[in-house]
């Protein structure tokens, strides 16, 4: 494809988000809950959160403090109301540092070497730089959500990516392991790469192997790299 960009969602797609979380909610909870099933619950009202931001119920927000009001309202739901601002400022910062799938790093340096690429994800700013310090993820530029004060898959989100980088859509490939997502993007008129992600919900919930109207399905980052020519 005559692409000269890529823009990616993150979480789940490039990063292991519920790995990340429950490992820390263990070292910082202890034994208090199962790691997976609290990273489970967080995650749970990641959307519903976003949802109040984008129907004005609450004016907008960096996703850091949407995570901290959603922790706090899952901690007082499971009864730990005791658990001090400190750990919870701190388990807040899980989400900053999660581990890239095995094949995410090397896919994007290759990747790297032809196109342009950047996040585009409803995480904000600093979350973001700060991962991709960790993780070493070799973003050209970050994008997303907190830059034009919109959350995915409002179309603001879709359209600043062409936008700031000086391209037309169809010049612009979003790549995302969610088939909700890349529909958005196809409507805002970027071209679309599925990555299929099973164990991104600890292979609970398997997700669709392909979507049907994406430009490319793909397996792995590095897969995409070969299916580019990269």
């Amino acid at each position: 494809m005559d692409v000269r960009a890529l823009v990616f969602d993150v979480f789940g797609t490039v990063v292991d988000w519920r790995s990340g979380v429950a490992r820390e909610a263990r070292r910082l909870l202890g034994d208090r809950f199962d790691g997976n099933a609290f990273a489970d619950a967080w995650r749970k009202r990641y959307a519903p959160s976003m949802d109040r931001v984008r129907s004005g119920e609450l004016p907008w927000a960096p996703l850091d403090a949407l995570h901290r009001t959603s922790l706090d309202e899952l901690l007082a739901e499971l009864g730990a109301g005791d658990v001090d601002g400190a750990t919870r400022a701190e388990l807040v910062l899980a989400w900053h540092r999660l581990d890239p799938w095995p094949d995410a790093v090397p896919g994007l340096i290759r990747l790297r070497r032809r196109h342009v690429l950047a996040p585009l994800s409803n995480g904000n700013v600093a979350l973001i730089v700060d991962m991709a310090k960790r993780a070493s993820l070799p973003w050209d530029v970050v994008l997303g959500a907190e830059l034009v004060e919109h959350y995915k898959p409002d179309a603001e989100v879709y359209d600043s990516a062409p936008r700031l980088l000086a391209l037309q859509p169809g010049e612009v490939l979003m790549v995302a392991a969610h088939v909700s997502d890349l529909a958005a993007a196809r409507a805002r008129g970027l071209r679309t790469a599925y990555v299929h992600r099973p164990a991104e919900f600890g292979g609970r919930v398997d997700p669709p192997a392909t979507d049907p109207e994406a430009d490319l399905s793909v397996s792995s980052l590095t897969e995409l790299a070969d299916r580019l020519g990269c």
